[in-house]
C-alpha cells in the first residue's frame, strides 16, 4: 500500500456538506459526479494533500451521521486556523489545548460529525 486514499464522512445534505468543506474549511473539490439515484460521488482534497475526503453515506448508514469521525485534521498552528476558522463560522466544541504531545482543538461540521485539529 502507498497511502490512503480518501476517507468518507457520511452527510445528509451533500451540498451543503460541499459548501462547508470549501468555503469554510478550505478545501479543494477533486470529483463531483452523480452516483445512483439522489447521490454523488464528491471528493475534496486538503491542498497541498495527498488523501481525499469523500462527501458520501452509503445506505443503511445514516446513523453515522452526527458522531465523532475519529478523523484528525494536521495543523502547523492550531491556535491560529482555530481563530481563522471560527472567523469563517466552524463551530468549535472544544478550544485549543496545549499537551506535552502537542495541541488540538475539536470542530463540527454542518452535520454535526465531529474532527480534532492538531499539530504535533
Amino acid at each position: 500500500m502507498k497511502r490512503i486514499k480518501f476517507i468518507s464522512v457520511p452527510v445528509r445534505d451533500q451540498d451543503r456538506a460541499l459548501a462547508f468543506w470549501t468555503q469554510k474549511m478550505g478545501l479543494q473539490v477533486a470529483t463531483d459526479q452523480a452516483m445512483g439515484p439522489g447521490q454523488r460521488w464528491i471528493e475534496l482534497k486538503v491542498p497541498g494533500g495527498q488523501t481525499g475526503l469523500a462527501l458520501f453515506t452509503p445506505e443503511g448508514h445514516e446513523g453515522r451521521i452526527g458522531t465523532f469521525s475519529g478523523i484528525s485534521f494536521e495543523s502547523d498552528d492550531v491556535e491560529r486556523d482555530y481563530r481563522e476558522l471560527s472567523a469563517r463560522g466552524v463551530e468549535f466544541s472544544k478550544p485549543p489545548k496545549k499537551e506535552s504531545w502537542g495541541t488540538s482543538a475539536i470542530f463540527q461540521d454542518a452535520d454535526g460529525n465531529t474532527f480534532v485539529l492538531s499539530s504535533r
